[in-house]
């Protein structure tokens, strides 16, 4: 995936899902490391924000950051530049970020664990998607999408729902949202 820059050029979309990164590796993942700023850097590292320097980076969810972490993402976000882990030099950076979380920030930033500067920081646009329980019209759109997806992957010719299970698929509120219904049509 990625976009056009405003120049017709190709920019890749650099995406990770920060509730699957070690709290400990964080900081590397996102900014870089020099060579020998802990027990194992062998080799200086380049972080995400460098890699998508020019172009845009996605947070998936953003809600699962600590709070140091999230202090130094706002410093870099006001300021334009990241430090390695364990380096001294500034390395200038233009990146958009694009972030996205299933928690709701406002409540967190109540109850203290997301920074309120952060949350005005990155809320520059924001786009609500409800849950799926509440887009039931979009319930057999994205069963099919995922079905044609899964019967191709999996060597399948599977291109109809049964009235059956079109109800089943409707009657469902899908605690789980999107992922769940995706699960669901693969097991199947």
């Amino acid at each position: 995936p990625g976009l056009y820059g405003s120049l017709g050029v190709f920019l890749p979309l650099i995406a990770v899902n920060c509730a699957a990164v070690p709290e400990t590796l964080m900081e590397s993942v996102f900014f870089g490391h020099e060579k020998g700023a802990f027990s194992g850097a062998d080799r200086m590292k380049v972080g995400l924000f460098e890699t998508a320097n020019g172009s845009s980076l996605f947070l998936d969810e953003i809600g699962e950051l600590d709070l140091r972490l999230q202090a130094k993402l706002l410093r870099v976000l006001e300021e334009r530049v990241v430090t390695r882990v364990g380096g001294t030099r500034e390395i200038p950076v233009d990146v958009r970020l694009i972030a996205a979380t299933n928690r709701e920030l406002a409540q967190e930033v109540q109850e203290k664990r997301f920074r309120e500067d952060l949350l005005y920081r990155i809320n520059v646009f924001d786009i609500r998607v409800p849950p799926l329980k509440e887009r039931n019209d979009d319930v057999l759109l994205l069963a099919r999408h995922f079905m044609e997806s899964f019967s191709g992957q999996m060597g399948k010719r599977i291109t109809v729902l049964s009235k059956e299970a079109e109800q089943i698929l409707q009657g469902y509120e899908f605690p789980g949202n999107v992922r769940q219904l995706r699960n669901l049509v693969e097991q199947a």
